[in-house]
């Protein structure tokens, strides 16, 4: 009878260290669009000080953020926004461009703050946008050329992809091969580049969005039959490893199977829609951990077994103010309060909830402005086209905080695209060092002696 004792008590042990996730080096998104977060500051110091996670990707080059990981031991991935992309493409001065980019968002930053990826937009293959589509690849040569050119050697480039840049298939790995046309005219010099720069092809896996209730067991890594798949003759239980090994299969068809995957975004919510099956703390538990398993540990999946994935966890923190379905807002792992949502084995063996929050969140901060302009400010051109403008805006609020134009805003009156990009215009002028070359905007911009400020409106100088 002790002797049976002892083996159940062995068993419950076993049991409980298979289901917890160990103290693995993971990345994490940090998202801000929120209005309850802690400071960038506060974010940074708990997380390389209180947690294993070591790598972070931000979806902008808010300096206020990119700043704040100095001197820690965190890798950054620092985006630029998609409306950059065309310019950055332009053969005859796309360089030039992307070297100015550089040296004002990373330049100033680096060594000091640790970035080692820097992201050609997201999800660009997601775009009807025909040009968008044809700049990325240029732009990203562009971008690795302008690095080398101005020393950040340590920077590689790379384009987070959703998963639709596979065909659609029946969802067995084997069968898997890239678009009709992506497969011949884009992916081959893509992963070419990747493969000479020694920068990771970086997709977005979601089984939250492919999961059906009938499949929740196959997205959650949980006891389940599995889909078989005779070409390899293995057979998977996890949706994730499916959908890895099937962008591997893709790759490795058109000869790029030794080429590094990284996972940018992969995440579940722990809040869905009223009556939504599969959504909660302990689903969204089972699925990162399950996910920490296969990039992390060195299990990798049934077809790059024992292989290690650069993968960023989504996302960092709930944020309130995200649009969309209930879900969009409760993909976070800690509170602002830096509590954990639930208990993925991330914080350090005996770490605390981490440091106080910031007195004064800052969730969404602008960039601090540079030193005076001495009297000078960057409007929009008198007859600048309307689309010009529109791109002028969709670009600067990819670096400044355009919240003053927004409904409501300071200076969202009078509701003119004139108006508008004067102001946005002004504040990336203002924070990219008021040079001439930082107030062009392809010719559209002119820097002025008088201070455009109207009422409430106060323009950054």
């Amino acid at each position: 009878m002790p002797l049976l004792i002892l083996l159940m008590l062995l068993a419950a042990g076993a049991a409980g260290a298979e289901s917890a996730t160990p103290s693995l080096h993971i990345g994490v998104n940090y998202g801000a669009n929120a209005d309850n977060l802690p400071s960038p500051t506060s974010v940074a110091t708990f997380l390389a000080t209180k947690t294993t996670i070591d790598r972070v990707k931000l979806f902008d080059a808010n300096p206020t953020f990119i700043s704040a990981f100095a001197g820690t031991p965190i890798s950054l991935a620092v985006s630029l926004p998609n409306s950059a992309l065309p310019a950055l493409a332009d053969k005859a001065t796309g360089l030039d461009a992307a070297r100015s980019w550089i040296r004002a968002n990373l330049s100033p930053y680096v060594p000091a703050t640790n970035v080692t990826l820097l992201l050609a937009g997201n999800e660009i293959l997601l775009s009807t946008d025909t040009n968008l589509i044809l700049s990325l690849l240029p732009a990203m040569r562009r971008l690795a050329q302008a690095l080398k050119a101005e020393g950040l050697t340590g920077v590689r480039v790379t384009t987070p992809h959703y998963l639709g840049i596979l065909a659609p298939s029946d969802g067995i790995p084997s069968n898997a091969s890239f678009r009709a046309g992506y497969n011949t005219k884009l992916f081959p010099a893509m992963l070419q580049f990747h493969r000479d720069t020694g920068s990771p092809f970086m997709v977005n896996p979601y089984p939250y969005f492919s999961y059906r209730p009938e499949t929740l067991n196959y997205a959650l890594f949980r006891p389940n039959s599995g889909i078989y798949d005779p070409a390899t003759k293995l057979n998977y239980t996890s949706m994730l490893d499916a959908q890895m090994d099937a962008i591997y299969t893709a790759m490795k068809k058109l000869g790029y199977g030794d080429v590094d995957i990284a996972v940018g975004e992969a995440g579940w919510p722990t809040q869905a829609e009223p009556g939504q099956i599969g959504v909660g703390v302990q689903e969204a538990r089972d699925f990162n951990e399950g996910m920490i398993r296969v990039c992390s540990s060195g299990k990798g999946t049934p077809l790059m077994p024992n292989r290690t994935f650069e993968t960023y966890l989504f996302s960092l923190f709930d944020e309130n103010q995200k649009p969309g379905p209930i879900a969009e807002r409760h993909f976070g792992l800690f509170n602002p309060d830096f509590t954990p949502v639930y208990d993925l084995g991330l914080l350090r063996d005996g770490a605390s909830v981490a440091p106080t929050p910031s007195p004064n969140p800052s969730p969404n901060p602008s960039p601090k402005p540079a030193p005076s302009g001495g009297g000078k400010w960057c409007v929009a051109k008198d007859g600048a086209n309307g689309t010009d403008l529109q791109n002028n805006i969709n670009y600067a609020c990819g670096f400044v905080d355009c919240k003053p134009i927004q409904s409501g805003g300071a200076c969202f009156s009078p509701n003119s695209l004139q108006a508008h990009a004067s102001y946005v215009m002004n504040a990336y002028y203002q924070a990219n060092g008021h040079t001439d070359l930082a107030c062009d905007f392809k010719g559209t911009g002119i820097v002025t002696s008088s201070d455009p400020s109207y009422g409430g409106c106060k323009y950054v100088s």
